[in-house]
């Protein structure tokens, strides 16, 4: 009897990307499991070990790098393979400590889809995937609050440039710019929830180191 093989962990909070991504794994025979943010996937993985984990970054209540990194604490989860996918963590610092942080693979949405499947096939046909020792938590914390704080100026910059010109937009415009703008506005907001957050988990490290 062939054994069953593991399903995969895709951790979106986007709906329409979230079945996009489904109904591509299930077409190439994949069987999927989903969650909308970091803190459903680790309840997942509580009952359910998936052969390869695929998550996006930007996410409420627990986002991409947070997973990650307690992914890569747990023994039970340390040598889970994960590819990140991402349309707003892309520049060269937010692969880089994506890597650092143990990430297998880094995808720039939107995806294309040949080389995602092909990037699956090739950590899924792999026996053993190479993990780097996981980040002292001041380390993770430092280099994860350089990140937010990048990224909450970017989208700043982004939301006051759209302010700028929707009153100077034709109609047919504006509605493309107002999506834009609702968009840039939901992922600033998250990023400021990421930030709190993240204060004070490294005010309680601070307050147990003293």
């Amino acid at each position: 009897m062939a054994k069953k093989r593991a399903p995969l962990l895709v951790v979106e909070d986007i709906p329409n990307v979230r079945e996009l991504l489904e109904v591509t794994l299930r077409f190439q025979g994949y069987e999927v499991v989903s969650a909308t943010n970091g803190q459903e996937a680790l309840e997942i993985l509580e009952t359910e070990r998936p052969a390869l984990i695929i998550t996006d970054i930007l996410m409420p209540k627990l986002d991409g790098f947070a997973l990650m990194q307690q992914l890569r604490r747990n023994p039970k989860t340390q040598d889970i393979p994960v590819i990140f996918l991402s349309a707003t963590y892309v520049t060269p610092e937010d692969r880089a400590f994506a890597i650092s942080l143990g990430a297998s693979r880094f995808i720039e949405k939107p995806i294309d889809t040949e080389e995602f499947l092909l990037t699956i096939a090739e950590l899924l046909s792999q026996e053993r995937i190479t993990i780097p020792k996981p980040l002292e938590q001041p380390q993770f914390y430092a280099g994860y609050r350089a990140r937010l704080e990048t990224k909450l100026q970017h989208k700043n910059r982004q939301i006051a440039r759209i302010e700028r010109l929707l009153p100077n937009l034709a109609l047919d415009q504006k509605a493309a710019f107002k999506t834009l703008f609702e968009q840039a506005v939901r992922d600033r907001n998250e990023i400021q929830l990421e930030l709190e957050a993240l204060k004070d988990a490294i005010k309680k490290l601070r307050d147990n180191d003293e």
